[in-house]
């Protein structure tokens, strides 16, 4: 079941793919059963991407460290 369209606004960010996978993967170890949460923490991060408040770099780098 999807909760969120976070692609759809992955797109309208322009986030490159490769980028995209490394976001999801961080999210998806900070919720690995909560799919609900997973998605709204995945749209979130587009949101603040597409609408300029951080970078993907940004993004990436705010991502916990293994």
């Amino acid at each position: 079941m999807r909760y969120f369209d976070y692609r759809k606004v992955a797109k309208e960010a322009g986030i490159p793919p490769a980028k995209m996978a490394k976001l999801i993967a961080a999210m998806r170890k900070e919720f690995p059963k909560d799919n609900m949460m997973f998605e709204l923490h995945v749209l979130r991060a587009w949101l603040a991407i597409r609408d300029g408040h951080v970078s993907v770099e940004d993004a990436l780098r705010s991502e916990p460290s293994e």
